[in-house]
């Protein structure tokens, strides 16, 4: 299964799979040349595919957890200062996504968007510090009965576009799609300073099932 925003690239991927194996065909007659071109064009076409890859992911539906939005590394668990929204500190949880990571963001928490905003910026690389604050991002703040959480998507230095589907006022579930950001990027989950964090650094997170904290 794959992701709605990789079916054009998808098709124009395969488009130029055959017209390369079908130019080589007709235009090289050594085989083994033939057979190299066959390879590499195959690696490229799947190296897209599994990029845009969507699989299916089982939430369990709990108010008094948050899930991670994404897949990929825990690099940063530390207290900072959320100027955005918040204006006060709370507890960072950053995830690294690397370009063979599934890069599908998914809602933290079920609730009510409560903030959502793009920002365009600059393509430092992910992990640089003011990441965070200075490249191309969105910010969105889910509300429910037992908290707010605020995550942040962060482009990295190959990612060149962020896709946010939350849109203030609506109603979302936990685990559900909520964008997609191209190549590899970052995302930080805000929560409230003594959450009990259920991962450590360096752990490898999925989307949508690994719980991050309790509430």
């Amino acid at each position: 299964m794959f992701h709605k925003e990789g079916f054009k690239i998808i098709t124009i991927a395969i488009i130029i799979f055959l017209g390369i194996n079908v130019a080589s065909y007709v235009a090289i007659q050594v085989e083994e040349i033939q057979f190299g071109i066959l390879i590499l064009s195959l690696v490229f076409l799947v190296l897209i595919l599994q990029f845009f890859r969507n699989p299916k992911r089982e939430t369990l539906l709990n108010d008094t957890t948050v899930v991670s939005p994404v897949d990929g590394k825990v690099v940063v668990i530390e207290e900072v200062f959320e100027k955005e929204y918040f204006k006060d500190n709370r507890l960072q949880v950053s995830i690294f996504m690397s370009p063979i990571n599934v890069h599908v963001t998914r809602h933290p928490i079920g609730g009510k968007i409560a903030f959502s905003k793009y920002h365009p910026g600059k393509y430092l690389v992910a992990w640089h510090p003011k990441a965070s604050e200075e490249n191309e991002r969105t910010t969105v703040v889910v509300k429910n009965k037992v908290v707010e959480i605020l995550y942040r998507q962060i482009a990295g230095a190959l990612a060149k576009r962020i896709v946010n589907y939350a849109k203030e006022g609506e109603l979302v579930v936990q685990g559900s799609d909520s964008g997609f950001i191209k190549f590899g990027s970052r995302v930080d989950v805000f929560l409230p300073v003594g959450t009990k964090v259920k991962v450590s650094l360096n752990e490898k997170v999925r989307g949508g099932e690994s719980v991050i904290a309790d509430l």
